[in-house]
């Protein structure tokens, strides 16, 4: 068995990791409630993947209820 930190299990796929990212990215301020992420084209950039990984990474923080998408407009943190 390969050794863990804290018997934490790193993230397996790079959407996870993203999600994850952007959430301590939240939590700690940088993207207060009601502030608009950057969009999927800047996340693309910035992150190195391809649109359906920011999808998928997208749709991990609307399931855990830190975001909120408005059609045409963006992601927006959630209050």
């Amino acid at each position: 068995m390969l050794p863990t930190e804290g018997n934490t299990v790193p993230p397996r796929y790079r959407y996870e990791q993203i999600a994850d990212n952007l959430a301590e990215r939240i939590a700690s301020g940088e993207f207060p409630p009601g502030s608009k992420l950057p969009s999927r084209r800047e996340l693309i950039e910035h992150y190195g993947v391809t649109e359906p990984v920011i999808d998928r990474a997208m749709q991990v923080l609307r399931i855990k209820g830190m975001t909120e998408t408005l059609p045409g407009v963006g992601v927006f943190v959630a209050e």
